[in-house]
């Protein structure tokens, strides 16, 4: 017979399922869509081909077109679909540079908060349950200085977005510092694409004037990642250096008073 202590109680199966719904339900939903192939409509050529239209629907309805824009880069975010970049130059395209970087780094941010939250309902507390000292140790050391390490992370283009959304969930890093490190640390970048987008128009008017029709069938030849110079990219490093400046004299100060003492 067996005994009723021995079946799972309600209580211990709903928070079980309560931490990990939200990411599961995340993981499902970027199957789906890499399934379905949503991310291969974030295309230049696709943009090139829409451009008439993507025009109208915005001056038709500038709110609704903004709305409708930051949506679709919360899910793209949120669900660690490629083309971030892609998207970001065409809200400067549509929107200008100054209007499309504020209200990307917002949709970014929430897109990020929405997949930190989730891992680290589920993943940070696997790991606290299931983590040794040295990862303990590791954590408290993140936690110390989270801000200034989160900012050289989203500064610096060494790390794929989506594992530095992820990675802070499993060092339980506080939700406010994430969003600050976050939204200030994307900002340069998200400017600097939509500055690069807000001039793309120029560049598609020039490739249909030697060669006319190319618009319409997606097929002129530009080549985004040409706009985006190494000088650019060296900046955002530099930035990235300067945001742990703060950290390295805590230290160094730690050292010397250590050395006092």
């Amino acid at each position: 017979m067996i005994d009723p202590s021995d079946l799972p109680s309600r209580e211990g199966i709903w928070p079980k399922f309560r931490r990990w719904a939200p990411i599961c339900a995340i993981v499902l939903l970027m199957a789906v869509g890499f399934q379905q192939g949503w991310h291969e409509h974030l295309t230049l050529s696709n943009l090139i081909r829409e451009r008439a239209r993507l025009v109208g629907m915005v001056e038709g309805n500038l709110t609704v077109a903004m709305l409708t824009y930051m949506a679709v880069y919360v899910a793209a975010v949120a669900l660690s679909f490629p083309g971030a970049s892609f998207l970001t130059i065409l809200g400067g395209f549509l929107f200008g540079w100054l209007a499309a970087g504020t209200i990307t780094a917002v949709a970014a941010t929430i897109g990020a908060c929405l997949i930190f939250l989730a891992a680290r309902s589920s993943l940070g507390n696997a790991l606290k349950d299931k983590a040794g000292p040295f990862v303990n140790r590791l954590s408290d050391g993140f936690r110390e200085d989270a801000f200034h390490y989160l900012l050289f992370l989203r500064l610096t283009p060494i790390f794929p977005f989506w594992l530095v959304n992820i990675a802070p969930a499993l060092f339980r890093v506080a939700l406010p510092t994430y969003v600050g490190a976050t939204f200030f640390g994307i900002l340069p970048g998200t400017y600097a694409y939509s500055f690069v987008g807000a001039g793309l128009d120029s560049v598609i008017e020039a490739q249909e004037a030697a060669n006319p029709g190319c618009g319409a069938a997606g097929t002129c030849r530009i080549d985004v990642s040409a706009l985006v110079t190494k000088e650019l990219v060296l900046a955002f490093a530099a930035l990235g250096i300067v945001s742990l400046i703060p950290v390295a004299l805590k230290k160094w100060r730690a050292a010397k008073k250590a050395r006092k003492d």
